[in-house]
């Protein structure tokens, strides 16, 4: 019940204030780059420093919510599990690669440098071989999601990512290998996964014995909207310049990428939905498929193609497209909730 006010005065009031952020954080971008450069430096292996704090208040309050004791009922979702998997792996990167082709060397051809059509490419390709880890504990907080699903399944997700990520790169980039950048990949388990689950267990445990949880996640929900709003400031801000100098190379590469987020999870929660998993899990699991993982498609875009390549460029246009589409289906899968259950009545 704490969680009802502030999601549904945030989910009310969603598109307006998202665009509101969008707009200050181009603007501020652009009249303060010198600020925020020195912002946007502020970076261990790749993944920014304030970024992760923010991302740490927004996924606080689901980790609090997590009954660690019972993690084991986990496997009992394994048809969501067996769907998010196969969505990530097995069709994402594929159908991302399908989508790269048609739009850059086809459809959107004419209007891109003929020499940066390549990193374009690449840059779409490795943004979808890496899912999603941190933010999607945001996005299936706001659906209500199952908290144990969505933790069980991003360490899973991690799992298989040091195993399947650079071998699907360089089968479809045609490399002989891909070096993954190991220290942005490990750092984020860390401080994303190992860390605040860490705190999460030991704060939730103190909560519960002084009696207090229920009003110290009440006060936190205001600050998870807050932070969330701040990341997407923040996000805009470290492009303003990128933005302003290249918006239709931007605009264009957002298509292939809005049209794989959109299909990813139609084709997740659709899965979901015949298997006649529950909404609560079937909403993380399509959630997981659909968003990416962008500190490690940035990071590696940069080792293979360099900073100022195509590849980066569009693994940075993952950035700015992640927050506000992700939100989007945010809203359908919650618009949705009873068409999705008439499957389970049925």
């Amino acid at each position: 019940m704490s969680e009802s006010k502030p999601l549904g005065l945030f989910a009310r009031y969603l598109t307006l204030w998202v665009f509101v952020a969008i707009v200050t954080g181009i603007a501020l971008g652009a009249l303060m780059p010198n600020v925020f450069q020195a912002v946007g430096s502020a970076e261990i292996a790749h993944i920014n420093l304030p970024v992760a704090m923010l991302v740490w208040v927004m996924i606080l309050p689901m980790l609090l919510k997590i009954d660690f004791t019972s993690l084991h009922e986990v496997w009992q979702q394994r048809r969501g599990i067996a769907v998010t998997l196969g969505v990530n792996w097995l069709f994402k990167p594929f159908f991302m690669a399908l989508l790269g082709y048609i739009f850059i060397y086809h459809i959107f051809a004419g209007y891109l440098a003929p020499e940066m059509l390549d990193g374009y490419f690449a840059g779409l390709v490795i943004l979808a071989a890496a899912p999603c880890t941190a933010m999607v504990f945001v996005w299936s907080r706001l659906t209500q999601g199952d908290a144990q699903f969505t933790l069980s399944q991003v360490a899973l997700n991690d799992v298989v990512m040091v195993f399947a990520f650079a071998p699907i790169v360089a089968l479809l980039l045609g490399f002989a290998s891909v070096t993954v950048p190991w220290d942005t990949l490990l750092l984020s388990v860390l401080l994303y996964i190992l860390a605040p689950v860490l705190v999460a267990y030991f704060w939730r445990k103190h909560l519960l014995e002084q009696g207090t949880f229920d009003v110290v996640l009440q006060r936190l929900n205001p600050l998870s909207m807050a932070a969330l709003l701040l990341t997407v400031v923040l996000l805009f801000a470290f492009q303003g310049k990128a933005i302003l100098q290249h918006p239709l190379v931007i605009a264009i590469l957002a298509v292939p990428i809005v049209i794989q987020v959109y299909a990813t999870f139609g084709l997740a929660y659709f899965l979901n939905r015949k298997l006649c998993v529950r909404h609560n899990v079937a909403a993380p699991s399509a959630l997981i498929g659909a968003s990416n993982f962008f500190e490690l498609a940035v990071a590696t875009a940069i080792a293979l193609f360099g900073f100022e390549s195509g590849a980066a460029l569009a693994t940075v246009v993952g950035v700015l497209v992640e927050v506000p589409v992700m939100l989007t289906l945010v809203a359908i899968v919650n618009r949705s909730k009873g068409w999705y259950e008439q499957a389970m009545r049925s």
